[in-house]
């Protein structure tokens, strides 16, 4: 996902300017457009790791799947079809873009920017007040769809998916924020107690996000409004549609196609020749099933690879001042889905 580029615009628009306008006109534009600048860079920098920790999630999420969230599916603008997983894609990538800008303005490494105190000393609930340092996501959520939402261009059902998805993923953040407490008074009495927010790890926004992704519902829109051709129709018709379906859910307009088989066209990569976990301890759900998913149910059979591989071993360190190693050979075992031999065949001829 790319940001806008406002550096670029703003460098040509100069450029014509020095070229139709006198020198204090240049300068008077400079001093007001500079500092606008220099946000827009600092926040791209937050923008650019937010993307990046919301597509390492995504990637861990489905590490097992059939669909495990390929390069291909993290670039938004290259997504073909409005699908469930391209609703996962839109809603981790603005939670992350959100929850970066949030927490770098909480540390105090944006300019005129901090801390959320606008409750502090106010009652909270019954026995606490609100105080401390609480994670300023109001800040977070406003630059982000600022960034991420420009993205969407279009007014129709697409694009109105896609920002409801933004939208859904901007929410996971606050939803999945804690309450952190802190007790005043005589011996830690807590005969005061004060609290804030503060954002969670941003596993437990992959986790609340994967949820809501298998309860993805798809948008049912009118189509004879769609077909009509006028736009306030088309645009009643998608709304209507939105109204029905809380923010806080994934929605999608396609379903997925089969991602067992390779099918370039539908952005489905196939699962033969992928990595499987037949045993071992202390396996997750997902890595337990991981053969039954990936082989098994997508007609492949589990074939072992062995591969011998050379490293270092019982090194010993000789006075002074060398350490001398031997070479040892151990050996690698992976599982992987692969066709049975007569389907390898058919597809040969």
């Amino acid at each position: 996902m790319q940001p806008l580029n406002f550096s670029a615009v703003l460098v040509l628009f100069l450029c014509c300017l020095f070229q139709l306008s006198s020198a204090w006109y240049v300068l008077f534009f400079l001093s007001l457009s500079l500092p606008l600048l220099q946000d827009y860079l600092t926040y791209a920098k937050s923008v650019q790791v937010g993307t990046q920790i919301g597509v390492d999630e995504c990637k861990r999420q489905f590490a097992w799947d059939r669909w495990n969230c390929p390069d291909s599916a993290t670039q938004l603008k290259g997504l073909k079809r409005a699908t469930g997983e391209t609703a996962f894609v839109h809603a981790i990538s603005s939670a992350g873009v959100m929850y970066t800008l949030t927490r770098n303005c909480s540390l105090g490494e944006l300019e005129n920017c901090g801390c959320d105190g606008s409750k502090n000393g106010k009652l909270g609930g019954r026995g606490w007040l609100w105080g401390g340092c609480s994670a300023n996501v109001e800040f977070g959520e406003r630059i982000s769809k600022e960034y991420v939402d420009a993205e969407e261009t279009g007014q129709d059902s697409r694009a109105a998916v896609n920002l409801h998805n933004n939208a859904a993923g901007r929410l996971a953040v606050k939803d999945t924020m804690t309450r952190i407490c802190r007790c005043h008074g005589m011996s830690e009495s807590c005969s005061v107690k004060t609290c804030w927010t503060q954002l969670s790890d941003f596993r437990a926004v992959g986790n609340y996000l994967r949820i809501k992704y298998s309860h993805a519902e798809k948008l049912d829109i009118d189509q004879k409004r769609m077909n009509a051709g006028n736009s306030a129709d088309i645009q009643g018709a998608i709304m209507d549609a939105l109204g029905s379906i809380a923010q806080s859910e994934l929605i999608y307009l396609q379903d997925s196609p089969d991602y067992c088989r390779k099918n370039a066209s539908l952005g489905a990569h196939g699962t033969e020749g992928r990595e499987c976990l037949l045993h071992g301890r202390g396996l997750t759900q997902g890595e337990r099933r991981s053969c039954r998913r990936l082989c098994h149910e997508c007609g492949l059979r589990v074939e072992e690879k062995r591969t011998e591989v050379m490293s270092s071993c019982n090194c010993k360190f000789h006075w002074c001042c060398k350490v001398h190693c031997e070479d040892c050979a151990h050996v690698t075992v992976k599982h992987v889905g692969m066709f049975p031999i007569q389907d390898k065949r058919r597809k040969q001829r």
